[in-house]
């Protein structure tokens, strides 16, 4: 599990394709330390495991799904990228509850700089959309952030100086890709729910008729 709060930006120092999978080569002198085969290690949000480890650099597999899932497939020698180790048990929870699971890619729409935040205009999967809500949390290429306005296909972020110089939200431009990670407690929430909550379609037509719960399908 990890926490959203990226420790270092580190770089893709090599990619070897394979028939349905890709090995990346990474730098992060950081989350290296100590690492070891086996552990993981979550880049721009996705978790990876370490295959091999020699120095500053560790090499992870990475499958079809995870490159049809997320933006990893995009990546090149000389990417830059945001990397994190897993929480302890015991440590701070900074951000959220962040599994490494990615389920899907938005796009940078728009960014609009002032003197102390940036705001950025994300692009929003409909399947997705449901999840999404004003001042909750997501993760966004492995970043912790809160949700300033959620649309129907959209939402936007805040970004603080030390985010924007120190993840790659801070170099990405519109019509980058980025992985989109929606909080897992919602998630979990709609399964347990299940025909309990009812689609938009079903709400009742007379406004004498009790209040239709949320549409969340």
């Amino acid at each position: 599990m990890f926490t959203g709060i990226v420790e270092e930006l580190g770089e893709i120092t090599a990619v070897e394709n394979l028939d349905d999978a890709s090995r990346f080569r990474v730098r992060g002198p950081v989350v290296t330390d100590g690492a070891k085969h086996g552990d993981s290690i979550a880049v721009n949000g996705v978790c990876l495991t370490v295959v091999e480890h020699e120095g500053d650099e560790f090499t992870a597999d990475v499958m079809a799904e995870t490159l049809n899932r997320s933006s990893l497939g995009a990546l090149a020698a000389g990417s830059r990228v945001n990397l994190e180790r897993p929480t302890a048990v015991g440590d701070r929870l900074g951000g959220h509850i962040v599994q490494g699971h990615v389920d899907g890619t938005g796009e940078i729409v728009d960014r609009k700089p002032s003197e102390n935040w940036e705001i950025v205009k994300i692009s929003l999967p409909a399947d997705l959309s449901r999840y999404v809500v004003e001042k909750g949390s997501i993760t966004v290429d492995g970043v912790s952030l809160t949700v300033v306005d959620a649309g129907p296909d959209y939402f936007t972020i805040s970004l603080i100086p030390t985010t924007l110089a120190l993840t790659t939200l801070g170099i990405k431009q519109p019509g980058d890709p980025v992985n989109l990670e929606v909080d897992v407690i919602a998630k979990y929430v709609e399964r347990m729910l299940g025909d309990r909550v009812l689609p938009a379609s079903a709400a009742p037509a007379s406004s004498s008729a009790a209040p239709a719960q949320e549409a969340t399908k």
